[in-house]
């Protein structure tokens, strides 16, 4: 069943369309997009959520969540080879940066993975910084509107590869069991000296 990837805002896709067009882009500190020849173009767009360790948690103890930006695909050809993010601004949404590495090729394995789950997933990318994790999340409402919501207790986390120590890279994981297990490891650790 095809993944419901969601439209990103319009001034988004063009400030990241508008990157790709100028000059400044074979000056980017991004190899693989300066050595290209041909067209690029950005695909996929995914709603980038930060998760929200120092919020209170939500109804059920649903934790909060972010909008930080927008992510596209860049691809040449067939090739996906870079990233674009974008943020909103006072001003609306900006251009941010384009980088390359192992979470393209891992966004992109997890994208697959989802799409051969057979379910109707909308796809979003949740952050959690303290960890420095990323994961790809497979929200259930695929009418949702992106740009909000909390993760479902029967959503899917599919960890991104680098993934930390002791969490699987591309191991789908219910909501429910994933982040109680990250929530362990964001807790800070007890005073020394203290009792329990």
């Amino acid at each position: 069943m095809p993944l419901h990837v969601s439209q990103a805002p319009t001034p988004a896709l063009h400030s990241v369309l508008a990157a790709l067009g100028s000059p400044a882009l074979r000056e980017s500190s991004t190899p693989a997009l300066r050595s290209v020849q041909g067209p690029l173009t950005a695909e996929t767009p995914l709603p980038v959520h930060v998760l929200d360790v120092t919020a209170p948690a939500g109804p059920a103890g649903t934790p909060r969540t972010r909008l930080a930006g927008w992510r596209f695909l860049i691809r040449g050809g067939d090739l996906p080879l870079a990233a674009a993010d974008t943020l909103c601004t006072a001003d609306g949404w900006a251009f941010s940066h384009f980088f390359e590495g192992p979470y393209i090729a891992s966004t992109e394995r997890a994208l697959r993975q989802a799409e051969d789950s057979g379910s109707p997933w909308q796809p979003r990318l949740l952050s959690v910084p303290e960890l420095y994790m990323l994961t790809l999340w497979l929200h259930g409402d695929t009418a949702a509107d992106p740009a909000e919501g909390a993760p479902d207790p029967a959503d899917v986390l599919i960890p991104l590869a680098p993934a930390p120590p002791g969490i699987a890279a591309h191991r789908p994981h219910r909501v429910a069991d994933l982040l109680p297990r990250l929530t362990v490891r964001l807790a800070p650790p007890p005073l020394l000296g203290s009792t329990a």
